[in-house]
């Protein structure tokens, strides 16, 4: 179908501009931005004046729950979610039960992603199996059947062997490995940064040194083996340090922040709401600065929602007692633009963070306007307010310490490869 998008702000990351012109989407793809390309007869003409037209959002580490704990979410849930939060694209992570080691688990998410008119759905296989940490998986088969990448998740390798294995293995598979940098031994007991809202808590902590031995011991076997990796959820001002250092050296590592840790600090955990019990948890104000910084100079390429959808019963328990993690589809875009507000970055900083290096992460197209590239689009309206809540959540996990308030910034229009997937005129307000 031939669309055009008319009276819109389009903002291209990749280009480094944002300027009033319309886009013209034929057969999927982006085919114009400004004026129409000659002998193109739009089938359908939107009007999004007042709207940015941008490339979708993508997230790398998203929790659809399915199969397995369909009880906190589902594929279909999620990839709507998502679509009416604006991403287009969602990469799923492996710890489903069963755990997705095997192609057939993998095959099963993708024609359930298939059935649902939503964001498209990529997944993350395991790199060991069962996550266990002890039997490599077979990463050319998880290939063979669509996954983009492989990663063990927080479950922490302890025998460093095996990872120096797993990741010569993923190497030759061509295969990007998803590492979360953390020495198990200094934060298996912890739930909270360690620090003095913990201390005043009385809650076991995790300190730094958990992330910044964990790292360092990753990017050494990164370079000793040649494999392609990314570095999840930094959360320390040193981990930023640390991945400058070794791309300096010539290291070649991508690495991302979630959005609560450019959001918020260990401080606000400190009434036991265990909507702020995150993994790696959230650490203190010169952490976040130094993040928001990372993400301003480009020392952090990304942003990712890291969305963990749960059931009630999974955050009603003493804090250190709660399943980690915050449901941050629906939040994710107004939130995003908080940050633009409050001067934490610019615009087109925060899509190329939320948008281009996700893209360039996965190995797949998109993250920009050009000509040619897949019509991924996400428009959305900056000014409009909303209430977050469970009227107005689309996902199925409203753990969210957002419940409640004002947000400003909400999608009204979805696009994934051309195809009108949310729009906002089709829901009741």
């Amino acid at each position: 179908m031939s669309i055009r998008l008319k009276g819109g702000l389009a903002l291209d990351p990749l280009a480094g501009t944002q300027a009033k012109a319309d886009v013209f989407i034929e057969h999927g793809k982006i085919v114009a931005v400004g004026r129409a390309p000659g002998g193109f007869k739009a089938k359908r003409e939107i009007d999004v004046s007042g709207c940015v037209v941008a490339p979708g959002l993508v997230d790398l580490g998203s929790r659809l729950r399915e199969p397995g704990y369909e009880h906190k979410a589902t594929i279909a849930s999620e990839a709507r979610a998502a679509a009416a939060a604006g991403f287009t694209t969602l990469c799923a992570t492996p710890d489903t039960q069963p755990i997705l080691d095997t192609p057939a688990v993998a095959e099963q998410i993708h024609h359930l992603a298939g059935l649902a008119r939503g964001a498209r759905i990529r997944c993350m296989g395991a790199l060991t199996v069962g996550l266990a940490g002890e039997v490599l998986s077979e990463m050319h088969a998880l290939k063979a059947a669509g996954c983009v990448a492989v990663t063990n998740l927080e479950r922490t390798i302890k025998d460093t062997a095996v990872l120096k294995h797993a990741l010569a293995y993923a190497a030759s598979a061509g295969l990007t490995v998803f590492l979360h940098p953390e020495e198990y031994w200094l934060a298996r007991q912890g739930s909270m940064h360690e620090g003095a809202t913990s201390t005043r808590l009385g809650v076991p902590g995790i300190p730094r040194a958990a992330e910044i031995i964990g790292l360092h011991r990753d990017l050494t076997l990164v370079a000793e083996t040649g494999a392609r990796a990314h570095l999840c959820r930094l959360s320390t001002a040193e981990s930023i340090k640390s991945l400058v250092d070794a791309r300096r050296a010539g290291l070649a590592v991508t690495a991302d922040v979630d959005l609560m840790h450019l959001l918020h600090t260990d401080k606000d955990a400190g009434q036991f709401d265990a909507n702020f019990h995150l993994r790696p948890p959230l650490r203190d104000r010169s952490d976040r600065q130094a993040l928001r910084q990372g993400v301003k100079r480009g020392g952090i390429d990304a942003i990712a929602a890291n969305h963990e959808p749960h059931d009630a019963d999974a955050k009603a328990a003493p804090f250190a007692l709660t399943e980690p993690g915050v449901s941050t589809l629906d939040i994710f875009l107004p939130r995003l633009l908080s940050l633009v507000a409050a001067g934490a970055f610019d615009l087109i900083t925060a899509w190329r963070a939320a948008s281009l290096a996700p893209h360039r992460i996965l190995g797949l197209p998109g993250g920009t306007l050009a000509p040619g590239a897949p019509a991924d689009l996400c428009v959305f309206d900056a000014t409009q307010e909303w209430i977050a809540g469970p009227d107005t959540f689309q996902s199925k996990g409203l753990n969210s310490p957002c419940v409640g308030e004002r947000l400003k910034g909400r999608t009204v229009l979805t696009l994934v490869e051309g195809q009108v997937v949310f729009h906002a005129k089709d829901k009741k307000a």
